[in-house]
């Protein structure tokens, strides 16, 4: 009989034993996050800081729900870093189902937010409420980036709460690796969203 499962509650200890997924050991496997980054325009800056301006003023008002987060942080820094242009499109919650071979368990849930470039997966985005841990929902956001049927290229993947931000880094073949960025936020003096922003212009024209 087969069984069902959650995606939101599954751990890096089962994907590891069901999907053989482990974790990149070398800075190399995803460099993507840090070299090359490019420039923030002072325009940017501004769009960035009136970002968190409104940020701020919403959590003193809790609580503050995902579909708020995604209104409110992710969709204009999507727009700022071009993901909303050609040959780009999105896609917001879909539903996917991943199996791991001869276990009789399915795994289902529902992305946030796909990137897609003709048929292929790129980003994969999971934002929760301001007051979740993002160390919850790496392993759910690792789930639907397995479930990219394309395995000749890399999956990206950004996990959020609002305020903080990791990105994730996916490869298919054989064995299937992936590597964690730092996590930034925004509330630093100094603000580091004109960091998670240059990650998303770097990842926009690498994809393109």
């Amino acid at each position: 009989m087969v069984q069902f499962i959650q995606a939101q509650n599954i751990g890096l200890a089962y994907l590891e034993e069901r999907f053989s997924l482990r974790q990149a050991e070398d800075d190399v496997f995803f460099t993507e996050w840090f070299e090359s980054l490019p420039e923030i325009t002072d325009l940017e800056k501004q769009g960035l800081d009136r970002i968190k301006v409104h940020f701020l003023r919403l959590v003193k008002h809790p609580p503050l729900s995902e579909e708020t987060v995604k209104l409110v942080v992710l969709s204009p820094l999507l727009n700022l870093s071009g993901f909303y242009d050609e040959p780009f499109y999105m896609r917001g919650e879909q539903s996917i189902e991943i199996s791991a071979e001869d276990e009789g368990e399915i795994i289902r849930g529902r992305i946030d937010v796909l990137v897609i470039q003709e048929k292929f997966w790129l980003l994969v985005i999971e934002s929760k409420r301001s007051s979740f841990s993002l160390l919850e929902a790496i392993p759910q956001a690792l789930v639907y980036m397995l479930a990219n049927p394309n395995q000749d290229k890399p999956t990206f993947g950004l996990v959020t709460n609002g305020s903080h931000f990791i990105f994730i880094k996916l490869t298919k073949q054989n064995i299937p690796k992936y590597a964690l960025s730092d996590e930034f936020t925004m509330l630093k003096r100094k603000s580091e969203l004109y960091q998670v922003l240059s990650v998303l212009k770097n990842l926009s024209q690498i994809l393109s």
